[in-house]
Order: C-alpha cells, then sequence, then structure tokens
C-alpha cells in the first residue's frame, strides 16, 4: 500500500513537470531563431495559420505549429493580428514574438514601427504615388486614382486635377507600412491645413492670389527658377507678383522646360524653338498662373511668395557667371542689356569646352 501511494505520488509529480513545461513553453521561455534584428512585414489580411508558415519559411521560428498554440494564449488570433512592419530582435521570446503582432487600441501592432517617408522635389503626383509604393503596402495606380476622382479632388478643395500637386508639403513622413491610398491622403491633407493658417489665407489674397494652390504654383515657379540662392525666393515672388498685376504672361523659361519633360535635361542655352511649344504651361504663350504647380515646393518658398520683396522689377536673367544668382530689371531695355551680356558669357563658355 505504502509502495502504491509512492508510485501515485511519482506519477503525480511527472504529471507537474510535464505541465509545467508545458506552461513554460506557452509562456514563451522559448525564443526566436534569429542572431540578428530583421524586418518582417505582415501584409494585409493575413491569417496566424500563414503568419506562422511565413516565419518558418524565413527561418525565424522552427515550427508551425508551435507558434500558433503561443499565439492562441497570447491573444492573437485572425481578427486580432495587426498588418505592417515590425523589426524582430535577436533571439525574441515566442510570446513576446506573439503578442507584438497583436492589434492595440490604435489599430497598429504592439511591435509595429512606423515607416519614413520622404516626400521632396518631385515633378508630379505620378513621381509622388511611385516614391510611396515603394515605401509603403500602396499601389501607386490605386494612389493616383483615388487623388483624380472629382469626389476627393473637391473634397481637398481643389478645381481641377492638375492642382493637386499643391496638396504635398515637402518633408519626412512617419507612416505605417500599411497606411491605404486614402489615409496617405488623409495624412497629406493634415499637413496641408496645418501649414495654410489664417493668417496665411489673409495675406494670399491680399497679393490678389484665389487660393493656397495658385499661391503653390507661382512658389514652385520660384523654386524652379532659383533652387540655390534663397535670398533671391522674396525677389522673384515679387517680381511674378508684379507682372500679374500689370496682366503680363509671366515668360517663365522653366514652365515651357516642363512641357518638355526632360528632353531639355541638360540643355543650357535655350531657344525659341524650344518656348514655341504648345501647352497649358507654357508661360510665354499663356497668360497668369499655369494649371496647376510645376514640383512640389518647400514652405519656405511659398512663405516667400506671401511675404515678397518691395521691389518693382519685371525682368530677370542669370548673371554671366557659375552662381546661379539673376540679374533684376525694371524695364525692358535694361533686361536686353543684362540677357546680351549673359548670352555673350554662354557662348564664351562653350567655345572654351571645344
Amino acid at each position: 500500500m505504502r509502495k502504491l501511494s509512492l508510485l501515485l505520488g511519482n506519477f503525480a509529480l511527472f504529471g507537474i513537470v510535464i505541465q509545467f513545461a508545458s506552461c513554460s513553453f506557452l509562456s514563451g521561455r522559448n525564443k526566436t531563431n534569429n542572431e540578428k534584428e530583421i524586418t518582417f512585414i505582415v501584409q494585409r489580411k493575413i491569417t496566424v495559420s500563414q503568419l506562422a508558415k511565413e516565419l518558418k519559411n524565413k527561418s525565424i521560428i522552427d515550427e508551425a505549429s508551435d507558434f500558433i498554440d503561443v499565439a492562441k494564449t497570447n491573444g492573437l488570433i485572425d481578427q486580432t493580428l495587426a498588418a505592417g512592419k515590425y523589426r524582430i530582435k535577436p533571439k525574441t521570446k515566442m510570446k513576446d514574438l506573439a503578442v507584438g503582432f497583436v492589434k492595440n487600441k490604435n489599430g497598429q501592432g504592439n511591435n509595429e514601427v512606423l515607416v519614413k517617408v520622404l516626400v521632396y522635389k518631385f515633378r508630379d503626383i505620378n513621381q509622388m504615388a511611385s516614391m510611396a509604393h515603394k515605401c509603403l503596402a500602396l499601389d501607386s495606380s490605386s494612389l493616383i486614382n483615388y487623388l483624380q476622382q472629382a469626389a476627393t479632388i473637391k473634397k481637398l478643395g481643389f478645381r481641377n486635377k492638375e492642382e493637386l500637386s499643391a496638396l504635398f508639403i515637402p518633408g519626412e513622413y512617419q507612416l505605417q507600412f500599411d497606411t491605404d491610398e486614402k489615409e496617405f491622403v488623409e495624412k497629406m491633407k493634415q499637413q496641408f491645413d496645418s501649414f495654410w493658417t489664417a493668417n496665411k489665407t489673409k495675406k494670399l489674397k491680399q497679393l490678389g492670389l484665389k487660393s493656397p494652390a495658385d499661391a503653390v504654383k507661382l512658389a514652385s515657379i520660384v523654386y524652379a527658377e532659383q533652387s540655390r540662392n534663397k535670398e533671391e525666393w522674396p525677389i522673384i515672388s515679387a517680381l511674378y507678383l508684379n507682372r500679374l498685376k500689370k496682366d503680363m504672361k509671366l515668360q517663365s523659361d522653366p514652365t515651357f522646360r516642363y512641357c518638355w519633360g526632360d528632353a531639355l535635361k541638360g540643355t543650357q542655352r535655350l531657344l525659341e524653338k524650344h518656348r514655341d511649344i504648345d501647352c497649358a504651361y507654357n508661360t510665354y504663350k499663356i497668360k497668369g498662373l499655369p494649371p496647376g504647380p510645376i514640383c512640389f515646393t518647400p514652405t519656405e518658398v511659398i512663405d516667400a511668395v506671401l511675404n515678397p520683396s518691395d521691389v518693382n522689377y519685371l525682368f530677370m536673367c542669370a548673371t554671366p557667371d557659375y552662381s546661379g544668382k539673376h540679374n533684376f530689371a525694371v524695364s525692358d531695355v535694361e533686361h536686353v542689356k543684362n540677357a546680351k551680356k549673359y548670352q555673350t558669357w554662354i557662348a564664351d563658355q562653350e567655345s572654351k569646352k571645344k
């Protein structure tokens, strides 16, 4: 009887040990295989089972079934699995790995990391959409299609699809990897609204500009004319505002360059045949502002448009050197002289290369 009690006691102890080992495993004492931190992407609409298989395929874990067991005991099910970008640290506990994928109250995974998205001097929304696609789980064509819908254009407060480039304020944005086109546009709109304060809107009206998009159109021309010497931004802004007030054509070289796409890339001497192109952006042929901005423009340039210099210049021409600066003029006679000096210098530089 005593031996039977001892035997039963041993069996009970053995059962406790087995149960303890099982609980220890499920509580996450085993770890991932990776020796270095790795980036792992969880796509939308993936199941826990599919996630486990992918983790195994990438040799992060040994057995998919083991991870699924840990997931179940730590609240990770198909409905709580958050898509996104994750960084898995070396030898992460299995429990921590599972919990990291669980969607929190903000709708993101507990260990989800943000993606850095750079918006800078793009030519148009097509280049921007291509960049967004490279950084996020975002289809570029879906983004373009959403942006160009009449309802979206109206909601954003623009008059046409050409003005859409005005929405995007260059800078660095931190976004979730699984950001969709609507969320992306909403993030850009928030930044746009934050910049366009009531005071800025009042200033643009005082300058004779009808909307923020008009200010960005003009700023994009200023920036295309001068990207190196920012001290000229308020002067060039004033020059073009003066021309608008006098109902003169802007006659900005970057606008007809825009019409040519990349065809004039690297061309220094711009000729009459280049200017003679029928295009809604060619301000040598159209009067007033173009339909939309010719590039994404930094806020500092937009501020320069809203705070122009007190000058009466109507003409500008590059200085005959490599400074990237300009000679400004009030009269066309003075401008012709400046232009001749520059053309002579250009011809001399070209002859030296031969």
